[in-house]
């Protein structure tokens, strides 16, 4: 917010070079020759240093800033000193709010309806950001701010997300980020990450064993960064987005920071969630009136949860509060640098604690691995196993995730969780505003309505920058969301942004002022049978906002005028922004020819060569329910060859192809719980052979076994069985890599096999189907096969 005059037309983008009109001299001594200095770019005077802080799926009543049971000293000292909005709103999932972050634009305006694993060729579901909307960070790059991104990006295309790219999805490809160091999806371990630093995949600086943990190396780079950014352009701001893959699942932290909270949750769900909201009140962070909802009979209540399982269902949840603490602590490093540089009163900080609300993705017993539910296999995690490894609940070993009813607890006060968009539970966010500079009063509460879609209008606002109508040659469309600078120094202002939709899964809602009106359709923990009604058939509800802030008590029925009238434009609202046609598949949106969206791989075959990897499930041939071949023509050296062939996935779940005691080997990994392993009778001799695994499906439906048998040149010389597969997915952040073996390894009892192929890989190759080879390809082929099935 600067009145300073300023010479640059900033609403094309990039700024038009002007040459300023002279005297044009012969030669360069003469007296008369003059030119005026080079100015490097800068934003108009007084535009603040701007840090965007993200947290992953916690819910509004978590953290310690805003009444819950998880200490968050950082985000309280930030309140402390500037503004709590109790009424900031995020799109109830992961990219579609990350997505209408960074641009100001509607989720389904933006093309970025759901996740990109489920993008469909529908307008507002393609997952494809129209040019039309340049991300905030590229608006103010191009004005002359410094850019760094350190964390999650969840918005790249999964077919654009192979190293090949197209990078321009990507935060430092076409995102505007000129630094990127973090992850592309929308979950990693943090433990072993698979890293990128620009668009360059790369392997952790260190391993758990010696301490490592993604949080604190995110922390490490933007800390640097800053310092550095400081060091060398002081006179120069910087827009920094801290993203961190915390605390979405896996719930991974440092055991320590778990045990500060040993039986601060034995108590159960139900007691936590009176406590938290008995605390929201005596901040006053909540009105003193307000009513807290019933549960639903959908959500299990602690009493008549398992005795047995009661102390396995804490433990998650001390977990969980010891990985938000630690999150803050790193925020609050980054927040500590700015300080020491003296920088902090001119930096304008969001603290978004929460992308949607708390996650519900983990059945009600939780999970040890998150993935068997996303496979629809939750109930291979018995009572008995998830006792087994209660010790190991956010440890390396572990891919955690805790239970539906604490998920609920954290969104104390309201209903649902994350997913269910309809209402505040999934998309009622604490946030956290402070800029010294520009903001007047210390510790003050703001209720006005706001959206994630605010954001960037108020940082250009503050910055005192245009919004573009050009950028790169192309017309922008206008941003959809108000600028929040209106609320930094007037609590009583009236609200600006006064309507809003809502809509995730079917799940969907309208705000407008200060009445909402709201329709639950699915439950995000049930990923497969879950029986839904017609659109039409979904019961709406209604709450007056002003005298109910929790949506306590439904009005539909008592002022079914008024309910009638927020449908209606409910609808209005929906066509304006492409959300239109509702879209509530599950398992159809992963199949890409279903869903009309692009695919790198096409056909049945595809050919590999030693050093690839990184290569998402989005990126190679899918395996999983199906029969398929794998034929690795190789060079042994005397004396035999150890490493792997082709690895796909990790501890939690995938296969591999490796060579071990010189023999070959094939690992099916379930889920980290059964793990199926077939072996040669004999070593591979030394010179040129091929290695061939044929697995041959059951058939009869998703997740079946199958039988697996091993040839070396065409020879049969081993058979095994796998009893049950994964249908649906290995892992978010697991790749499949040629000749070495990322990450964590599929199998547990091979500890060489992140050490490359010792011998020589000619090409690998994999089809599906049934063998059509005689067991053998010869080497001529290969090329006019896979060209075939194309």
């Amino acid at each position: 917010m600067t009145t300073a005059p300023d010479n640059h037309a900033r609403s094309m983008l990039p700024i038009p070079h002007r040459p300023t009109p002279g005297l044009t001299t012969y030669d360069a001594k003469d007296p008369d020759t003059s030119f005026p200095p080079i100015e490097p770019l800068r934003p108009p005077k007084g535009a603040p240093n701007v840090l965007l802080v993200l947290i992953d799926d916690v819910g509004f009543g978590a953290s310690s800033a805003f009444g819950g049971p998880c200490q968050t000293p950082h985000a309280e000292r930030m309140a402390a000193g500037g503004l709590r909005y109790n009424r900031f709103h995020t799109t109830a999932l992961c990219a579609p709010t990350r997505q209408a972050l960074l641009t100001g634009r509607n989720h389904h305006s933006a093309a970025m309806g759901n996740i990109t694993e489920t993008a469909t060729s529908a307008p507002g579901q393609s997952s494809v950001l129209p040019n039309t909307m340049a991300p905030l960070a590229t608006t103010l790059k191009l004005n002359g701010y410094s850019t760094a991104q350190f964390g999650k990006c969840h918005e790249v295309p999964v077919w654009q997300s192979s190293p090949m790219g197209p990078f321009d999805a990507w935060p430092s490809g076409g995102g505007g980020f000129e630094t990127f160091y973090g992850f592309i999806g929308g979950e990693n371990n943090q433990w072993d990450p698979a890293l990128y630093e620009g668009t360059t995949p790369i392997e952790p600086p260190a391993t758990p064993e010696e301490g490592y943990h993604l949080t604190e190396d995110l922390a490490d780079h933007a800390v640097n960064w800053v310092r550095q950014q400081k060091a060398l352009m002081p006179d120069k701001p910087f827009f920094v987005y801290f993203a961190p893959g915390a605390t979405h699942a896996p719930h991974h932290v440092p055991k320590e920071w778990a045990d500060k909270y040993a039986g601060m949750f034995d108590d159960g769900w139900d007691a936590q969630r009176e406590r938290s909201f008995a605390k929201q009140k005596e901040l006053g962070i909540i009105p003193a009136e307000a009513e807290l909802p019933a549960r639903h009979d959908e959500i299990t209540a602690w009493e008549d949860m398992p005795d047995e399982l009661k102390p396995v269902l804490a433990r998650e949840m001390e977990v969980y509060a010891g990985f938000l603490e630690h999150t803050d602590h790193h925020v609050g490093r980054i927040i500590d640098a700015l300080e020491d540089l003296e920088v902090l009163d001119d930096t304008l900080i969001y603290y978004i604690i929460g992308d949607n609300g708390a996650s519900a993705e983990g059945t009600m017993n939780g999970a040890f691995n998150e993935m068997a539910n996303f496979n629809g296999m939750a109930g291979l995690e018995t009572l008995e196993f998830m006792l087994s490894k209660m010790d190991e609940f956010g440890s390396p070993s572990s891919y955690n995730h805790y239970s539906v009813g604490w998920a609920w607890a954290m969104n104390t006060p309201f209903q649902w969780t994350k997913q269910v968009a309809s209402h505040w539970g999934g998309t009622r966010n604490g946030t956290i505003v402070h800029w010294p500079t520009g903001i007047e009063e210390k510790g003050g509460l703001r209720s006005q309505f706001c959206h994630v879609i605010d954001v960037a209008p108020t940082i250009l606002e503050a910055a005192g920058l245009p919004q573009p109508t050009m950028v790169n040659g192309v017309l922008q469309a206008p941003i959809e969301g108000t600028s929040m600078t209106y609320t930094f120094n007037d609590d009583a202002a009236e609200e600006r942004h006064n309507l809003q939709y809502f809509e995730m899964f079917g799940n969907r809602g309208i705000y407008h002022q200060g009445w909402s009106a709201v329709t639950k359709h699915k439950t995000p923990w049930l990923m497969v049978g879950q029986q839904v009604l017609p659109f039409d058939e979904d019961v709406w509800e209604l709450y007056d906002g002003k005298v109910d802030y929790t949506q306590a008590r439904n009005l539909a029925a008592d002022q079914p005028d008024m309910l009638a009238k927020l449908q209606r434009l409910w609808l209005i609202e929906a066509v304006k922004y492409n959300v239109l046609p509702l879209d509530d598949r599950t398992s159809e949106r992963f199949n890409s020819d279903l869903a009309g969206r692009p695919t790198l791989i096409h056909g049945n075959s595809q050919l590999f060569f030693p050093g690839m990897g990184r290569l998402s499930e989005n990126s190679v041939v899918s395996i999983k329910n199906k029969s398929f071949s794998v034929t690795a023509d190789l060079d042994i050296p005397e004396g035999g060859a150890e490493g792997v062939l082709i690895a796909q996935g990790g501890r939690f779940g995938g296969w591999s192809v490796y060579v071990e005691d010189g023999r070959a080997k094939f690992v099916y990994n379930t889920l980290g719980i059964h793990e199926y392993p077939t072996v040669a009778e004999s070593a591979i001799p030394a010179g040129q052979h091929q290695v061939r695994v044929e697995f041959a499906y059951d058939g009869g439906g998703l997740a079946k076994g199958g039988d697996v048998t091993l040839y070396y040149d065409g020879d049969l010389v081993g058979t095994g069985r796998v009893d049950a597969t994964q249908p649906m997915v290995f892992s978010a952040d697991e790749t499949t890599d040629i000749g070495y073996e990322s990450g964590t390894t599929v199998s547990r009892d091979y500890t060489a096999a992140t050490s490359r192929f010792t011998g020589k890989i000619h090409w690998i190759q994999v089809d599906l189907g049934a063998d059509d080879n005689d067991h053998f390809i010869e080497p001529e082929e290969r090329l006019r096969i896979a060209m075939a099935r194309q």
